[in-house]
């Protein structure tokens, strides 16, 4: 069911599709998985299933994210149960990641997100451009003087 005010159409909240409801179930999965950052470490991790990922090469393969922050990413990941992590006692440790199958679940909607991005995108951006013109003076007009 969708609904368009929050706590739904009877006023229970959490109603499915409620995306005005905080507790809607959409609402609290882009709070956790609607950040860019997210959506590479899944699309890394999903091109190499069923293998893991090493840290190093998760950080490689995701462009412009720092140590911390991919860190923190994953951590979520884990947490959520859409990523496994692996320690080896080596020294340093060696740590690997992969996808369950949960977040492989992921990777379908998020490729879809994607996919619209770059069909989408050059359109956005032509209508960015056009919004931060200078607005074209009416033919005819006489400068004031």
């Amino acid at each position: 069911m969708t609904t368009s005010r929050p706590g739904g159409r009877d006023g229970r909240r959490g109603e499915r599709g409620d995306l005005l409801d905080p507790d809607c179930p959409t609402r609290r999965l882009l709070d956790r998985i609607g950040t860019k950052w997210t959506s590479m470490a899944v699309k890394v991790l999903a091109e190499a299933a069923p293998d893991e990922v090493r840290f190093a090469e998760l950080r490689r393969r995701v462009p412009g994210i720092s140590q911390k922050m991919l860190s923190a990413t994953l951590q979520s990941l884990v947490r959520d149960g859409l990523v496994t992590r692996r320690v080896e006692a080596t020294v340093p440790p060696a740590v690997h990641y992969r996808l369950t199958a949960l977040g492989l679940s992921l990777e379908e909607p998020l490729a879809a997100l994607r996919g619209w991005a770059e069909t989408h995108m050059p359109e956005i951006d032509r209508n960015n451009r056009a919004a931060d013109e200078p607005p074209v003076p009416h033919q005819g007009a006489h400068p004031a003087g």
